[in-house]
């Protein structure tokens, strides 16, 4: 019997995987003009903590439409920029200028109000 709850319990399980959205995708809908600073995130599909940051970042960018841009990156799909950047942990945010050079790094997930007084140091956005 113990056994039988158990294959119901993984079948569940899988079952709710399978039709699971899968992890948010950064909002589209307002796209920065090109030549804007970018926020490089970079994360790992089905990381919660990667999940916590991503709601953080697209609550800021919601309140500061087109001032930044975001461009979220997975570890398994992105392995060359993950190189390129040196990211050895996820999540890892690399602020570049409108030039696309680094300008900051951080790791792990911001607070709000700890990302929007960083981004203000660094000129991405303006009230």
């Amino acid at each position: 019997m113990h056994a039988g709850r158990l294959r119901i319990l993984m079948l569940l399980l899988l079952g709710w995987l399978w039709l699971s959205p899968g992890p948010p995708v950064l909002a589209q809908a307002t796209l920065a003009p090109a030549g804007s600073p970018k926020i490089l995130e970079f994360d790992r599909k089905f990381c919660p903590v990667c999940q916590a940051s991503e709601r953080v970042i697209l609550a800021v960018k919601g309140e500061y439409p087109g001032q930044f841009a975001v461009q979220k990156l997975y570890i398994d799909e992105a392995d060359t920029m993950f190189r390129r950047y040196k990211v050895a942990i996820v999540p890892t945010q690399v602020f570049l200028n409108a030039a696309g050079q680094e300008v900051a790094r951080h790791e792990g997930v911001y607070k709000k109000e700890a990302l929007i007084q960083k981004l203000r140091q660094l000129k991405f956005i303006h009230d």
